[in-house]
């Protein structure tokens, strides 16, 4: 099947529509500045905000003022309102046609920035016994990622007329900064497969103080506007906004007199199994997910023509990223550039942000500039500082995430042939032949005491209740199974690491902005679980962390079935892992929700064939 992309949308620094963001990029307007919305004291990091505050796209949207919502959401809306009007989707008749339409988003800080509005009274209340007030508490159903995709969802079914029409589903990837990207994958694939008629794609993620201050305790946010892949780079500048792809089958899109706008022709994603921070040396899973995207385009590297590079203006991703792509091109290097200097890193949005802009560059037939770029950096890559009047017929878009998560996409003019695809394709495995080969739970801490078979003592006591659980259920699964390494990792998580996000937002209420500890929020990634793993079993295959609440497990096992099915996987390691904290739990009883077990982690192998 021919994945066909005909609307987009996006929010950035640069634009609140794709007419702006292409007229910056013609510019060289960057849209990193001194930051303006964000409370922060660090007002010496530069940042890429949106140019719009929450009451004015409230405005925009018809939403009251009064209404809680988080950062998140609105841009996400926003960006997506815009992909369906391009797209010239009209939800309610696609209800009424019984197509099913797809909502798929990425984001990793979900709510935050409500829940920093939220956090500090409550924890005093917390510590001194006190009881909270119900409206206080109205940031729990906005806090985590999997909450902000409904709330989007929310508002276009309640946008209709009767209030049924909207997506038929949503699930939320959060794979740190390759968040979005993955969203793109998981949309075609159930294009592929036949579970969605239409799929809304992409990633929301907003500036918060935890965010900031995270990235700045690790040593790796620039005081001045980035320069990736320059001898002088001194590391990033974070960023915010939203985007999202329309994804139909070519068939279904021409069949409605669509003209589409680019096809998705490749995919690949990958882990560096290497470290839960830092790159590796020779961009291992950088690598192994442009090659898998190349295979699956069926075209050489010599056919790319141009490569938005993840290109973040750390020294260790441009370095190691620069070797991924010299052992993929040789010396046939295509244009390569990062729009990081124009945005700002987006992290979870940085997929989608930039899979438009590439968009934007094939149907105006430029290269985009790496700004700021001046001097070759030892041994990398020499960057294009922009080029117009060129004919662009495959793009290469490139994001990687904390924990390795290396993640490309492949857009082209011209969809794949089908008897290409007839010739070359894996061998398709049925549902039948999927097979659970073991599964382990783990219900309590005093459980967890067995990690002592994988780990040292000293690791074990640096590791986090749902760091142990989630790896001690995962190696007595695969043990059981008797695999040393699966073909790849599949997790869900409704809070990820939750007790290493309360301590470093605790150290933000207790210690102010300055000298964090980075150990806190390089723990506290949904998939810190699902790389942590990878780490530990050296696993470089697919590797994607869930967060859509009650549903992450389904959707986790849902999409390891379609993996095997594929035959790109043999065994799948699939688990479901969550953690609570005395304070999330007296937080949501108050509410009228149950508490949440101290610690559960379910973990199961899956296999295919005979």
């Amino acid at each position: 099947m021919n994945i066909a992309i005909t609307g987009e949308g996006i929010i950035s620094a640069i634009g609140t529509n794709k007419e702006e963001v292409l007229q910056s990029l013609l510019a060289h307007k960057s849209g990193i500045k001194e930051m303006q919305f964000l409370q922060s004291v660090h007002h010496e990091l530069p940042v890429g905000e949106v140019a719009l505050s929450n009451e004015q796209m409230k405005k925009r949207l018809g939403i009251p003022e009064k209404q809680l919502m988080s950062r998140t959401e609105l841009m996400g809306i926003l960006a997506i309102r815009q992909a369906l009007e391009d797209a010239g989707i009209d939800l309610s008749a696609v209800s009424a046609s019984n197509k099913k339409i797809v909502l798929v988003s990425g984001t990793t800080v979900g709510g935050m920035d409500l829940t920093e509005q939220s956090f500090n009274p409550l924890y005093e209340q917390f510590q001194s016994q006190q009881e909270t007030k119900v409206e206080e508490l109205a940031f729990l159903n906005h806090h985590d990622g999997g909450n902000c995709t409904q709330k989007i969802a929310d508002y276009f079914r309640n946008e209709s007329a009767t209030g049924q029409s909207g997506f038929d589903e949503l699930t939320t990837i959060s794979t740190a900064c390759s968040s979005a990207a993955n969203a793109i994958m998981l949309g075609a694939k159930l294009l592929e497969t036949g579970e969605a008629d239409i799929v809304v794609a992409g990633g929301s993620e907003a500036l918060s103080r935890f965010h900031l201050n995270g990235f700045n305790s690790l040593m790796i946010l620039d005081k001045k506007r980035c320069r990736p892949f320059d001898a002088t780079r001194a590391g990033l500048n974070l960023g915010e906004g939203a985007a999202f792809v329309v994804l139909e089958s070519e068939s279904a899109a021409r069949h409605q007199g669509k003209t589409p706008h680019a096809y998705l022709t490749g995919y690949g994603n990958a882990c560096d199994a290497y470290h839960q921070t830092a790159s590796s040396e020779n961009g291992e899973g950088a690598f192994l997910a442009m090659k898998e995207a190349l295979n699956m385009a069926h075209i050489e590297p010599e056919d790319i023509q141009y490569v938005n590079a993840h290109g973040t203006g750390t020294p260790n991703n441009d370095q190691s990223e620069s070797e991924s792509l010299k052992r993929l091109f040789g010396k046939k290097m295509p244009w390569i550039s990062s729009t990081k200097s124009f945005t700002g890193h987006t992290t979870s949005a940085s997929g989608s942000i930039e899979a438009i802009i590439c968009l934007l560059a094939m149907q105006h037939h430029f290269i985009p500039a790496n700004l700021g770029w001046e001097n070759q950096m030892e041994n990398g890559i020499i960057p294009c500082t922009g080029i117009e009047n060129v004919r662009l017929e495959n793009v290469l878009c490139n994001s990687f995430g904390f924990g390795g998560n290396d993640s490309s996409l492949i857009f082209s003019t011209h969809p794949t042939e089908e008897e290409t695809i007839q010739t070359k394709r894996e061998p398709q495995q049925t549902a039948s032949n999927i097979r659970i080969l073991s599964t382990v739970e783990i219900n309590s801490e005093e459980d967890l005491s067995d990690i002592r078979k994988y780990v040292k003592p000293l690791e074990a006591r640096r590791m986090g209740k749902i760091m142990k659980s989630s790896l001690l259920s995962s190696l007595e699964a695969l043990e059981k199974a008797g695999i040393a390494t699966p073909d790849a990792i599949i997790t869900g998580t409704t809070y990820g690491c939750l007790e290493n996000s309360e301590k470093l937002l605790v150290q933000l209420k207790e210690e102010g902005e300055e000298m964090l500890k980075p150990t806190y929020f390089m723990q506290s990634t949904h998939n810190t679980i699902g790389s942590n793993i990878a780490i530990k079993t050296h696993c470089h295959g697919y590797n994607i962390t869930y967060t859509q609440g009650e549903d992450s497990l389904d959707w986790a096992i849902r999409d390891a079935k379609m993996l095997l099915a594929s035959g790109k996987a043999k065994t799948v390691l699939v688990g479901c892992h969550d953690e609570s904290t005395p304070l999330l739990n007296q937080l949501r009883t108050q509410s009228g929700e149950k508490a949440l077990p101290s610690i559960h982690s379910i973990a199961m192998v899956l296999s295919c064939g005979e």
